[in-house]
């Protein structure tokens, strides 16, 4: 299922996900990954350079109708990328690993946070696989639970 997203924000065409839903899509680059939420731009020029993706949630994802919602859309990705930002400004790696487990989990629920591979938290916050491992470990957000 991951190829058949991943085929459409390669297509060039611009995307968002949907806002009426909890869902979204972590989108890996070269060296980090970003997570686009509800409301985000997704595709495009903005993600050319996307070499995967993980669907969260229940992925939805629209054609902006207008000028203004592609504007409200980048305007939102923008959003996603500074809250992940505020995560990645603690020099602690392994308090990083939890805040974005803990913003998942508040966001989705345990299932997702669950689901989703400890690379592609790590790649998030810029830590190592084994440093969200031991996150989870110490908080019981462990893989395969569900």
């Amino acid at each position: 299922m991951a190829v058949e997203w991943l085929a459409k924000i390669s297509s060039g065409k611009l995307l968002v996900v949907n806002s009426r839903r909890r869902n979204g899509l972590v989108i890996y680059k070269p060296y980090y990954a970003e997570f686009a939420g509800p409301g985000s731009a997704v595709g495009g020029y903005f993600d050319a350079d996307c070499q995967g993706v993980v669907p969260v949630g229940d992925l939805s994802l629209v054609t902006p109708g207008s000028y203004e919602e592609r504007q409200n859309a980048y305007l939102i990705r923008r959003q996603w990328i500074k809250l992940t930002q505020k995560f990645t400004d603690n020099a602690v790696a392994v308090q990083r690993a939890q805040m974005i487990l803990n913003q998942f989990e508040n966001y989705f629920d345990a299932k997702a946070v669950a689901e989703l591979s400890d690379e592609a938290f790590a790649l998030l916050v810029g830590v190592l696989p084994q440093t969200v491992r031991a996150a989870r470990a110490k908080t019981g957000h462990e893989r395969g639970k569900f």
